[in-house]
């Protein structure tokens, strides 16, 4: 297979090795987030920090989060690559390394379904893909999960947003997402949709590519919070340094 359709390293875009999918190399390129974290969304901090700024001025909807790599200049790139030039595969791959970052996570958090950030259906249907559940795919299946991509819709086609405030985005977020049809609610209670019925939903893991302000993370949260699920959490595959208290 790796004759026929040589895979592509996620880091350089060059041939990989065969039988593997990241150049040894550039494994040591990646910014794994290291050290001390913010205990609420997983930044990096200093060491006396226990929250960065972000987190110290907006109160967040979700309960805590956590990423794996720093958004520095090369994941930027492979993100990029990976979003914007159908470079669909570079998507298990990173769901992979997302879901063994994350094997603390889900004993701790005891999470009932894995749910991605969803696309407007316009924008997915361009793309081809949505890069969130080609990643949040990998961690459901690691650990036996359900995958649930009704959970959550998008109600409205949002503009880029990289230029915005934290608190512009959250206004132009404001009602972007809703409960789908995956979801139903009981006497207060999520309830979700599986092969063998529908079973409550206490605990969500909400899966994206990449969490600057959190204000979609926020967004979603808020609407499955709305639709009954007691506690949402989030994983990313990067995420933003913060503009103070970084390391």
């Amino acid at each position: 297979m790796d004759l026929l359709y040589p895979r592509r390293c996620p880091v350089c875009h060059g041939l990989a090795p065969a039988g593997k999918t990241i150049c040894p190399s550039c494994m040591g390129r990646l910014p794994f987030v290291r050290g001390s974290r913010c205990r609420k969304c997983g930044k990096p901090v200093l060491k006396n920090r226990v929250f960065c700024d972000d987190c110290l001025k907006y109160p967040h909807a979700f309960d805590q989060g956590t990423a794996m790599l720093v958004y520095d200049d090369c994941v930027r790139e492979t993100i990029a690559y990976y979003k914007y030039k159908g470079r669909r595969e570079y998507g298990p791959v990173l769901g992979r390394l997302l879901a063994l970052h994350l094997t603390p996570c889900i004993k701790e958090w005891k999470i009932d379904a894995v749910i991605p950030v969803p696309l407007h259906p316009s924008r997915e249907r361009a793309r081809g893909y949505n890069q969130a559940a080609v990643v949040a795919a990998e961690t459901a299946k690691r650990y036996g999960i359900p995958l649930v991509t009704d959970a959550l819709i998008r109600t409205g086609r949002t503009t880029a947003m990289k230029t915005l405030s934290a608190g512009e985005r959250r206004e132009h977020l404001k009602s972007a997402f809703a409960a789908g049809s995956g979801l139903i609610t009981k006497n207060g209670t999520a309830w979700f949709r599986t092969r063998e019925g529908w079973k409550p939903l206490l605990a969500a893991l909400m899966i994206d590519d990449i969490y600057t302000t959190g204000s979609t993370a926020d967004a979603c949260a808020a609407a499955l919070k709305e639709a009954g699920v007691r506690h949402v959490f989030t994983a990313s595959v990067a995420i933003g340094a913060g503009a103070a208290g970084e390391e």
